[in-house]
C-alpha cells in the first residue's frame, strides 16, 4: 500500500498544530506501517518554506517519505478536473497545486492521505482518502 501525503497532514506536524498533530502523526505512523509514505513535487514545495535550509532531506528520511515524481498523465489529469473546476464556476487561483496532489496520488498511488476540505472527493471520485481528522477513509 502506497500511500501519498498531502501537505496538510506534512504541516500539521511541522507547525506543531495543535488541533491536528497528534492524528496526523497516528495517521502518518499506521500508514508506514501498513506501506510506504510518497509525496510529490507539489508537497515539497509546499513544506520547505517552514524547514530552515538543509532539513528538507532529514525531514523525508526520519519519516521514509519517498520523493515520488509525477508524470504527464497526472498533470492531464488535473488539468482536466481543474477545467471542471471552472465550468463549475470556481476561480483561478490557490486550487491547482491541491488539484496536482490529488492527480499524483489517485494516478500513482493507492491512496491520500489529506484533510479534505470536500473538493477532493468531489473531482478525484477514483481517489481513496484518508481525512486523518476522522477515522474513516473514503
Amino acid at each position: 500500500m502506497v500511500t501519498a501525503v498531502d501537505s496538510s497532514v506534512l504541516l500539521d506536524v511541522l507547525l506543531n498544530d495543535p488541533q491536528h498533530v497528534s492524528s496526523s502523526i497516528n495517521a502518518l505512523r499506521r500508514s508506514a506501517a501498513e506501506g510506504s509514505l510518497a509525496v510529490s513535487e507539489v508537497v515539497v514545495a509546499e513544506i520547505a518554506p517552514v524547514l530552515e535550509p538543509g532539513d528538507l532531506q532529514k525531514f523525508l528520511a526520519d519519516w521514509k517519505l519517498n520523493f515520488l515524481p509525477s508524470t504527464q498523465a497526472v498533470a492531464v489529469l488535473a488539468g482536466e478536473m481543474f477545467r471542471t473546476f471552472l465550468e463549475r464556476g470556481g476561480k483561478r487561483g490557490r486550487v491547482v497545486p491541491d488539484f496536482l496532489i490529488a492527480a499524483h496520488a489517485q494516478q500513482l498511488t493507492d491512496r491520500l492521505l489529506a484533510r479534505d476540505r470536500g473538493y477532493y472527493r468531489d473531482y478525484f471520485r477514483l481517489l481513496v482518502i484518508w481525512d486523518p481528522s476522522t477515522t474513516s477513509t473514503s
